[in-house]
């Protein structure tokens, strides 16, 4: 694998910003490891982080790159700070960036990157969960797979119970707390309307533990995408909301993308 480290300047943002990148690469020396080069265009999987991190955690906290080194896969990594993957009331536009800017940013400066629907995904944890469903709800012409692992999926509640500490940080992101619910980001609504449209609709992943403090959306949102019809895996096992959890998981998720077919 080729891991690079990318500093650009985003125009959505209006500001320089980064991410890292896996890309597939065919080896055959490395001791310990083989690594499995693209034949034509390989698939990309946007991996999103969590409140506290940012593009470099997941290579920190797990062995993403060791995961994927078998499976012609590009990983793709971006900063986004506390934007909760939303154009923000009072703030900067991290949607367009991470649901349109970016897709074809890496594509031009990556031109191994395919730019099939079917060979887009987005995945993420806690907050980066949030963030992969409303990639697959809000921009599902784009992506076509979605996972979240432990994700704080039910901004309104998030918002209206402060279950999270910071309310001016979330009026800044969300804008009035009695506003989130029905919602541009609240991903209950979200997933309403596409599964009334003719839009194309993701491929769903979950998983979050039992003990996780925010277990009880999780479930409220598998319950939800259920009764709409939504092409759903859910998972759940004993674990709370650490990496310990998401090292494990992540690789069920490398598992559950369509690769190669």
């Amino acid at each position: 694998m080729a891991l690079l480290h990318v500093d650009f300047f985003s125009d959505a943002l209006g500001m320089c910003t980064a991410m890292d990148v896996i890309l597939p690469e065919k080896t055959r020396g490395q001791i310990g490891m083989e690594g499995r080069g693209a034949e034509g265009k390989c698939p990309t999987l946007y991996l999103l982080h969590g409140m506290s991190d940012d593009h470099t955690i997941w290579q920190r906290r797990t062995s993403i790159e060791r995961y994927v080194a078998d499976k012609a896969l590009a990983v793709v990594m971006p900063t986004t700070h506390l934007g909760w993957y939303t154009d923000m009331h009072i703030g900067y536009k991290y949607w367009t960036f991470i649901s349109q800017e970016l897709p074809a940013i890496c594509r031009r400066f990556f031109p191994m990157m395919s730019d099939r629907r079917e060979d887009t995904f987005a995945a993420g944890l806690s907050m980066g969960g949030y963030g992969a469903f409303k990639c697959g709800l809000l921009a599902p012409e784009t992506f076509s797979c979605c996972a979240s692992l432990s994700g704080a999926l039910d901004v309104g509640e998030i918002c209206r119970e402060k279950i999270l500490s910071n309310e001016d940080l979330f009026y800044d992101i969300f804008g009035p707390a009695d506003q989130v619910a029905g919602g541009e980001n609240d991903l209950f609504a979200a997933a309403e309307r596409l599964a009334a449209s003719d839009r194309p609709k993701p491929r769903m992943y979950m998983w979050c533990g039992t003990e996780d403090f925010l277990y009880k959306e999780n479930v409220h949102m598998r319950d939800h995408l259920k009764a709409l019809h939504y092409d759903l895996t859910y998972e759940e096992s004993t674990g709370n909301h650490n990496w310990g959890c998401w090292d494990q998981k992540i690789q069920s998720i490398l598992s559950w993308l369509p690769l190669g077919r």
